[in-house]
Order: C-alpha cells, then sequence, then structure tokens
C-alpha cells in the first residue's frame, strides 16, 4: 500500500484553495456561501488525487477534520446528473450519520441542477425511500441493514455504481457489519472506486484494505491512531462511589462548559442524565433505548446548544457532528483505545481547543496509561475542583454576565425611578452582596463543609487519618448558634451521605413550612447538624422510619458536649465497617454490570430494523438489578446552576 503525508509549509507559501484544487465553479459557488475558505490537511490530500487518478483511497483522519468534504466534493464533481441511476454509494454505520453526510452532500451540491441524493437507513418507512428510488437518484448514502433489504427487494441497482465509500470504516468495524460490508459489495461491479476512511487504523482494517481493494493509496493526516493535537488530556482519580460528584463539580468549575459524557451502557446514561436534570443542570441523555423521536429531538436541543450536556453511550454519538464543544467527559473509559479516539477527537476541531477529561478510580489506570501509549499522549492529572475554587469561578462568571449584558436604556428608563427610590437604603456593596447571594445561595450552601474526594495518598494516609479524628473530636464539642438546635443523624461520610442529600432528605419529609438549616458537620458515620429551634422537633420527628440507600435513619436532639464518636464505640466502628463494604459491593456491581438490552418495536412494514443500537452482554439476575434500580432513584444535590441559553 503506497502511503502520502501533507508536506510541512511555511508561512510564506502561497495559501492553497479549493479552486487550486480542481472544485468545479458550481460546487465552488455552494462551498463559498457555506464558509469554505482554505481546504484542510485531508482535503488537500485526497481531492486532487480522486479528480485526476484513479486507485482506491484510505484516508486516515480524525474525527472533525473534514473527512465529508474531502470525499463528497470529487465524488459529486464526478456524478453525470443526466443518468438516474446510483453511481455513488457512501455506508454509514449510523443513522444520525448518514443523514449527516446526504445533508452535507446537499448543501455541497445546491448549484448541481438534477442531482438527487438519497439517504437510505432503518426506522424509517421504506416505501417513501422505495418511491423515491424509483424517480431516479445518483447518490445512495446508506446504513447496512436497510440497504441489504433493498438490494434483495431488487429496489437498489447497483450495476452502474462507480464509487463506493466506507465512511467511520473502524466503526463498523466495531458494530459487527464486515458480513454486511462483504455481502454488499458483491453487488456492485469489480472496476469500481473504493475509498475508505477512518480515524484509526486497527490490523481489522488494514485486512479489508487488503481484501477489497485495488492498491489502494493511503492517506495520513497527522499519524496513525494520533490523538487530536488541540485536545488536553486530564484525569480525576476518585473512589467509585465519587464518580458522580466529581462529574458535577467539573461541571460547577465550568459555568460555560459544552460537552458529551460518555458512558458505557444505556443504564448508566439514563441514571447520571437522570441525576443531572435532578439537580438543576442543562443535561439530556442518547442512547439505543429511546425512541427514533427522542433521539432526533435530543440531539437538536444539543446543536441548538439548549443542552449543555449531553449523556450518551458511543454508538448513540456517532452521528452527531458538533464542532465548538469545549468538553468531553469519559465518564468511564472505553476497552477500546480507538473508541477513546473518537471521543476525544469530538473537541478541539476547527483549530479550536478542547478538554477531555476521565473521570476513573483506582481500578482504571492500567487502562489509562495503555490509551497514553496508544495515543502516544500524557495525560496530566489534576485535583477535583474544591469548593472554594467552584465558588470563586462561579462568582467571576456572574460578575462576566453582569459586565457584558444588554441593557434596553429605553425600555428600562419607566421602571428606573421606583425600583431606586425602593433601594436607595442600599449601599452599592450592599446591592452587589445580595445581587450575588441571590444567584449564588443554595450552590454555597451545598458545598458547604464538603469534603475533598480525590483518592488519598497511601503515603500520608495515616497522618491525615490523625488530622480528621482531631477535626471529628473538635466537631462534636461544637454547640449550637442562637436560635438553633443541633440535632445527631446517624449517617455520615461512609455512607455515601453528604450535606446536598441532607437537605433533600429534610425537604422531602418534613412538611408545613420549609426547615431552616445552619451549620452541618459531617462525620464518617453520623452527621450533625444545626436546625431552627422551632423546626428542631418537627425535623426530628419526620426523620423517623425513613431511610438512605437501604439504611434506616435515627435522629435526635443532640446533648450539648457528648462525643457521639465515643458513644458508639465498637459496636459503631462495626456498622461502620459494614457500610463501608455494603457500599464497595454497591459501587463495583454500578462500574462493572452491563444492563442487558431491551427489545425494540420493530417496524412492521420493515424487515431490518434500525441499524442504530447498542451492543450489551445480557446482564443476570435481572429481578435483583430492578430492585436496586428502584433504590438508586434518588438525586444529589439541590440546586440549579445552568440557565437555558436564549
Amino acid at each position: 500500500m503506497g502511503w502520502y503525508c501533507l508536506p510541512f509549509r511555511n508561512k510564506i507559501d502561497i495559501m492553497i484553495t479549493f479552486d487550486d484544487l480542481g472544485i468545479r465553479n458550481d460546487i465552488l459557488k455552494a462551498i463559498t456561501e457555506l464558509g469554505f475558505e482554505s481546504p484542510m490537511p485531508i482535503q488537500e490530500m485526497v481531492i486532487p488525487h480522486l479528480l485526476e487518478k484513479d486507485g482506491d483511497v484510505v484516508g486516515l483522519a480524525q474525527t472533525g477534520t473534514g473527512k465529508t468534504a474531502a470525499f463528497g466534493l470529487p465524488v459529486l464533481q464526478r456524478i453525470d446528473s443526466n443518468k438516474t441511476t446510483p453511481q455513488a454509494l457512501i455506508i454509514a454505520p449510523t443513522r444520525e450519520l448518514c443523514l449527516q453526510i446526504a445533508g452535507d452532500l446537499a448543501d455541497f451540491a445546491k448549484y448541481i441542477d438534477n442531482l438527487r441524493i438519497l439517504p437510505v437507513y432503518g426506522g424509517s418507512s421504506i416505501e417513501s425511500q422505495i418511491r423515491t428510488l424509483r424517480k431516479g437518484v445518483q447518490v445512495v448514502v446508506a446504513t447496512p441493514g436497510r440497504l441489504i433489504d433493498l438490494i434483495k427487494r431488487g429496489e437498489v441497482k447497483l450495476a452502474d455504481v462507480n464509487t463506493v465509500i466506507l465512511d467511520e470504516a473502524d466503526e463498523m468495524l466495531n458494530m459487527g457489519f464486515i458480513d454486511d460490508i462483504n455481502e454488499i459489495l458483491t453487488f456492485v461491479p469489480e472496476d469500481r472506486k473504493m475509498l475508505m476512511f477512518s480515524a484509526t487504523m486497527p490490523k481489522e482494517i488494514a485486512a479489508i484494505a487488503k481484501n477489497f481493494m485495488h492498491n489502494p493509496v493511503e492517506f495520513v493526516a497527522g499519524t496513525r491512531n494520533e490523538g487530536s493535537k488541540n485536545v488536553k488530556h486530564v484525569y480525576y482519580l476518585v473512589k467509585a462511589q465519587d464518580k458522580y460528584h466529581a462529574l458535577k463539580r467539573v461541571a460547577d468549575h465550568n459555568p460555560n462548559i459544552y460537552g458529551i459524557v460518555f458512558c458505557r451502557t444505556r443504564k448508566d446514561t439514563q441514571e447520571i442524565a437522570d441525576k443531572l436534570i435532578a439537580d438543576g443542570y442543562n443535561a439530556d441523555c442518547l442512547h439505543g433505548d429511546l425512541s427514533q423521536a427522542q433521539r432526533d429531538y435530543a440531539m437538536k436541543k444539543f446543536r441548538e446548544h439548549t443542552t449543555q450536556l449531553l449523556v450518551a453511550t458511543d454508538v448513540a454519538a456517532r452521528g452527531l457532528d458538533v464542532d465548538d464543544l469545549t468538553h468531553v467527559v469519559n465518564y468511564s473509559l472505553p476497552d477500546d483505545v480507538a473508541v477513546y479516539t473518537h471521543r476525544s477527537g469530538r473537541t478541539g476541531r476547527a483549530n479550536k481547543t478542547g478538554v477531555s477529561i476521565a473521570i476513573i478510580h483506582s481500578r482504571e489506570k492500567n487502562k489509562l496509561r495503555q490509551i497514553e501509549q496508544k495515543i502516544g499522549k500524557t495525560f496530566e492529572h489534576k485535583n477535583v475542583p474544591s469548593p472554594e475554587r467552584i465558588i470563586e469561578k462561579q462568582l467571576y462568571n456572574l460578575a462576566d454576565k453582569l459586565e457584558r449584558v444588554d441593557v434596553n436604556d429605553e425600555s428600562l428608563a419607566q421602571y428606573i425611578p421606583g425600583v431606586k427610590k425602593k433601594l436607595e437604603w442600599l449601599s452599592g456593596e450592599d446591592l452587589l452582596k445580595r445581587i450575588l447571594s441571590l444567584e449564588l445561595n443554595r450552590l454555597l450552601k451545598y458545598y458547604q463543609d464538603m469534603p475533598n474526594i480525590d483518592l488519598d495518598d497511601t503515603s500520608n494516609k495515616k497522618e491525615r487519618n490523625n488530622e480528621n479524628k482531631a477535626s471529628n473530636k473538635n466537631k462534636d464539642r461544637r454547640t449550637a448558634e442562637e436560635g438553633y438546635e443541633r440535632v445527631f443523624l446517624n449517617l455520615g461520610k461512609a455512607h455515601g451521605f453528604f450535606p446536598g442529600d441532607l437537605m433533600e432528605m429534610v425537604n422531602k419529609h418534613c412538611k408545613g413550612d420549609k426547615a431552616e438549616i445552619g451549620r452541618i458537620d459531617l462525620l464518617g458515620d453520623y452527621t450533625l447538624f444545626d436546625v431552627r429551634s422551632k423546626d428542631a422537633k418537627r425535623v426530628v420527628g419526620s426523620l423517623k422510619n425513613a431511610n438512605f440507600y437501604g439504611v434506616r435513619i435515627y435522629a435526635e436532639i443532640a446533648v450539648p458536649g457528648k462525643d457521639y464518636g465515643q458513644k458508639r464505640g465498637k459496636r459503631g466502628d462495626k456498622q461502620e465497617k459494614e457500610n463501608e463494604e455494603k457500599s464497595r459491593r454497591r459501587n463495583r456491581q454500578q462500574e462493572e454490570a452491563f444492563e442487558a438490552p431491551k427489545k425494540s418495536k420493530r417496524d412492521k412494514k420493515d424487515i431490518y430494523p434500525t441499524d442504530f443500537f447498542d451492543f450489551e452482554p445480557a446482564q443476570p439476575n435481572q429481578k435483583k438489578r430492578k430492585r436496586e434500580t428502584r433504590a438508586e432513584k434518588r438525586h444529589h444535590g439541590n440546586y440549579e446552576i445552568f440557565k437555558k441559553k436564549k
């Protein structure tokens, strides 16, 4: 196999344009209106070869580097629009990518008369696709399953196809479409030109090139299997049960985040999205258990920036093409390094910078090192943002919004005098404090006394344990502030219990007026918190017989000066160890278990269902998993940060 890499050009060289590459005027006019100025590296390599030479092509470039235009522009230019039979066949792994490619080609062909492009995919009416095929099309963009169905029905004639393109070839391999591809290629002429585009080059893809392509020329933009140069790779090391809290802190520390959170299973995807939404984040989910209409709506909202965080599985996100992502978060590391390359390649596009974050626990460190070796990048270890740093970031972000807000003086003029008179007793500093408090009070309360969740360094663990014991003893001896009562609760850090959980629990169980909670001291296996004296007995009574993840709650009015840590003694230590072991078992199940895929309803009219699905092994002990799912429907946190962008 021959290969070609783009040579380095220094700044004094003349900028190459699409006109220099030989693109026809009608296509040039369309792409100029789309904002195309100069070709990207993979386009500069591939387009002249496809226009001027015969022979098959393998193009290797990261996601978002312009691969669609690299094969689409020359393919459109080679089409004879006077013929009404398919002349180019483009195969994509998912419905969303199929629609994305067809839409881009339609934009490129805006000024080409009589040229028709048809996306063919499962999950849509096959009759309407057949009617369009019978009218005549020149370019077919298809998913493998639906295409085979139409071929067997005799509705797709491929005898005149001169170009076959496999886009995202490595992903089609991962999804198990290799047999379908082999079958499809038996229906196209032997002398067709074949192009294969992929972000990575595993051995199996090289084997496809060897078996089905004729003397292919390989074009490489960058280095094989290399990560994007504009992406910074960062990882946070936390306990498994703290992954969600770390994700929330990452989001809070980046108020303007616009990113995708990748999970391994559909179940994890849905649960994480539900928690984020319940905690006030502008989030949504995307996975194979959603209906097609739900997936389309979720992607539409994300493309329009209505959603800031999209929690998705890898397969479900394949057709989502967005250029301005700021972050990609790996909530679970993939087993295949090539999948990580695809994930991280979604940010840092179009000469912008991006961040790929991995939230891992200790058992995933080896997998992280394997990814580093494969992509040739080093992950930077960072501490999870502290509450103090998060609050500071949020305050500065609010200040920045106040500076940039558009003020309509004319519309506000009639209201200013009355409001000014009402607030004239406040100084400028008092007014500023109230504005900041109005926006961030709930955030400040949530992060009050929130512990450090970075995984402990074993070298300093003994020293920190001694410090924690002294700190806990001091917290035991605290007394309630004036007008408050001190309340004891038998839940602490060992149970995965945090201030946000306490506030949510009190609000849920305490009927009547909202109880006002003061200082919260969170300890190992219990908590002491202040509540208004008039509400104390009501709060204690409301928590009777309540439970937290299966732990029965006990609350009482705390006795001043009593050492609750000493009171619990050996029995308390034993109970804490049991609770920690239960927590570890539960989190190990959450991290390692895969959910059994649900059976989707097939279109009665379609022989082949949609190609858009996730492959996950069956889950044993289904009844037990369902009980755990019900118990885990609680959501942490109690505040809203993000607002819908207008």
